[in-house]
């Protein structure tokens, strides 16, 4: 394809129209100071046992100087430059619904250009690991093909993001995720239909520090469980032989008075805590032996990932797998009825800039989301509760769905994050957020429950509420339903769930302290529920 014969397009009038003048020859834009051109950059974590209690507040939404690819005359024909045929036909299909004014053919013409633009970005998924020009990473993460069907304000928003991953959390935009998939950083998304490649070293050694990483933090969690157990044995002996060194006076010869009855008991019973203390000792020698194994065997594997990386081969099998299973996500998100035009026009984004799911803005959500419910991203395993933040995958698409690809993965139930997909452009971000939030709690408990799920936990108890109210249809769906009304509505005191399953997600899945607190003094409903976390505190069942 010739680039030169590409049309520009000057920027949208407000009525939306547009005309076509000859595109200038085209030119490769270094990224300008404050964008830097690693795309992924930072070692970002893959949010296994995170020490952090929760997502932080965001204090940074902008850059502080903007870039200007969006006023660039030129970033059009950087998007399509040196992509070949397939290029041109995006080209010409879409400078024809531009410019059509028949409805009827821009509804033909729009529908032609899906199939022929997601071929298009296979093409530019397999430079998101490379070094690339940023309008076509802004094309991956924003859909955003030509500036000029974006209003100027819209322009001014996207130009004012952070491009790069600054706060170091599980949060990625597609060219970013694409980028982490290539070289290794990243396991690729499971998949029925799709083999998960794994030819490339860095995949291999991926699936292994996962199963490694499970075993290093399964040893660590019974250590420390060992550790506390030790260390109520050696408190209660301590007590048992101080009491022996009180004694009274005996008279006024000063002397003093024998051991007393409870002295000796404590002698007696100071002999038996010696043993279990002896016995613990030895059962935490044996854990500690494992765990320094655990660590040893992680550390040098991970030498060795960093070693790997740092000769890195881009495995693009694995981006155009990956690519394939993004794409699935992204339908998936807007459902059927939804619009699946693929790029960013302005007339398509029917809500402000606060609902438009940037980075930042989902982790605000994220943070408020365990502000309320803090165990969300907390997962028990051998009488530990690990906070373990999911993986999460922005996709630049219309859609209201957020949903969980993955509750954890297959080599390692324990303590390896899930992955949770969130479309960019819904209407409301905050109940997006939280749907995908609901799938995760619900997809991980029904796991962990295996075929027990519709008997026991937060699953059963759900399941049996809902075949006792006769419902029909897809239970997940009602849970986070149920989900989004127990974030929005009771957490503000609002009753709008049925009084058993409020119950069951007051028990199951508790709001933070200081919300129970602010309810129970609501009316007599939380006040109720409120009196049951104190009775099951004191018993043995709590």
């Amino acid at each position: 394809m010739n680039v030169n014969d590409l049309d520009n397009y000057e920027e949208a009038t407000p009525s939306g129209s547009f005309s076509p003048e000859a595109l200038v020859e085209a030119k490769e834009t270094d990224a300008p100071s404050s964008v830097s051109d690693n795309g992924f950059g930072k070692k970002t974590g893959d949010g296994t046992l995170k020490t952090a209690t929760r997502f932080p507040e965001i204090t940074k939404r902008f850059e502080e100087e903007p870039h200007e690819f969006f006023h660039d005359r030129d970033y059009y024909k950087t998007v399509l430059g040196e992509e070949g045929e397939i290029a041109q036909r995006v080209h010409d299909i879409f400078q024809k619904y531009l410019t059509t004014k028949d409805p009827k053919d821009r509804s033909a013409y729009r529908q032609q250009f899906i199939l022929p633009f997601w071929d298009f970005l296979s093409k530019l998924a397999r430079k998101a690991a490379g070094k690339t020009a940023w309008p076509k990473k802004f094309l991956l993460r924003f859909g955003i093909l030509h500036p000029a069907i974006i209003k100027a304000e819209d322009r001014d928003f996207f130009g004012k993001l952070i491009v790069e991953n600054e706060l170091n959390l599980p949060v990625y935009y597609l060219d970013e995720w694409l980028k982490a998939v290539g070289t290794g950083v990243i396991r690729p998304s499971a998949n029925d239909e799709t083999k998960v490649a794994t030819s490339n070293t860095n995949t291999k050694l991926q699936l292994l520090q996962e199963r490694l990483k499970g075993k290093f933090d399964g040893t660590l969690s019974l250590l420390k469980s060992k550790e506390h157990e030790r260390t109520e044995l050696e408190g209660a002996l301590k007590n048992k032989v101080n009491a022996v060194f009180e004694h009274t006076p005996a008279g006024d010869g000063g002397v003093s008075s024998n051991y007393i009855d409870e002295q000796r008991r404590g002698l007696t019973e100071s002999l038996e805590l010696i043993k279990q203390v002896f016995k613990t000792d030895r059962e935490y020698a044996i854990l500690l032996r494992e765990y320094y194994q655990a660590q040893a065997e992680l550390n040098a594997l991970q030498k060795k990932i960093d070693e790997e990386r740092a000769s890195v081969q881009v495995n693009l099998g694995a981006i155009d797998a990956e690519f394939g299973i993004v794409r699935q996500m992204s339908k998936m998100s807007i459902g059927r009825q939804g619009n699946h035009f693929p790029i960013l026009i302005s007339e398509y984004l029917h809500s402000g800039h606060l609902n438009i799911g940037t980075r930042e803005s989902v982790i605000t959500m994220l943070s408020r989301i365990e502000s309320i419910d803090t165990e969300v991203f907390y997962r028990y395993y051998k009488s530990k509760m690990n906070r373990i933040a999911p993986l999460i995958i922005l996709v630049p698409t219309y859609g209201e769905t957020g949903f969980c690809w993955e509750p954890f993965d297959r080599y390692n139930r324990a303590t390896s994050p899930g992955r949770i997909v969130i479309p960019m452009y819904p209407r409301n971000l905050f109940v997006t957020v939280l749907g995908a939030v609901a799938d995760l709690r619900w997809q991980v408990a029904k796991e962990k429950a295996a075929h027990y799920w519709m008997e026991e936990g937060l699953t059963g108890r759900y399941f049996q509420c809902f075949q006792k109210q006769k419902l029909k249809g897809d239970i997940k769906e009602y849970f986070i339903s149920d989900y989004i009304l127990w974030m929005t509505k009771e957490a503000d005191g609002v009753q709008k769930l049925s009084k058993e399953v409020r119950g069951i997600f007051w028990r199951y899945m508790p709001f933070a302290q200081e919300v129970k607190e602010r309810l129970k003094k609501r009316n007599f409903v939380y006040q109720e529920l409120y009196q049951r976390d104190l009775n099951r505190a004191m018993s043995d069942g709590y």
